[in-house]
């Protein structure tokens, strides 16, 4: 079953945590200092928040999959739009070790569609302590990508950015 996922750059995590608490009627499923998440069954959602020097607001959207197959099925619908996809696997983002796909929609809003395979003590492993991948806006979609192994270890044709 996939999940919808949003995630928000926010200026104070501690305020944020508190008005999502509240909304939400359910504390962070996830608490670190910097990020806290939270996996509603209702709405059926995994809401992220993070507090690492991204402008405040909407940071990407994306769609959580449980299943290599549910991947599978997304990665299919990722490159049947014909905007530039990306992928990253085996990435290492968000407290998380992932595999995922990465689109731009026509206005610029990254989308993630991913499959989180466990999880990891660290928000990434970049020993810069640079932000996850989050490809660049769509008017970037032109522009050659480099690789992001300094940002998501093994990952590749990435742009990066505060995940």
């Amino acid at each position: 079953m996939k999940r919808f996922h949003v995630h928000l750059s926010v200026p104070a995590l501690d305020d944020a945590i508190r008005f999502y608490s509240t909304l939400f009627a359910a504390e962070p499923t996830v608490r670190k200092p910097d990020y806290a998440k939270w996996m509603l069954d209702d709405p059926r959602v995994n809401f992220a928040i993070s507090q690492r020097g991204a402008a405040p607001g909407l940071n990407h959207l994306g769609i959580q999959v449980e299943s290599d197959a549910e991947l599978h099925d997304m990665q299919q619908r990722v490159e049947a739009t014909e905007a530039e996809a990306i992928a990253e696997l085996g990435t290492a983002c968000c407290y998380a070790r992932s595999d995922k796909y990465w689109v731009n929609d026509p206005v610029g809003i990254a989308w993630e569609t991913y499959h989180t395979l466990d999880t990891i003590p660290m928000f990434n492993e970049s020993p810069q302590g640079a932000g996850c991948c989050v490809p660049g806006a769509a008017a970037n979609a032109n522009t050659p990508v480099e690789p992001a192994t300094a940002c998501c270890g093994a990952a590749t044709n990435a742009k990066s950015s505060c995940c």
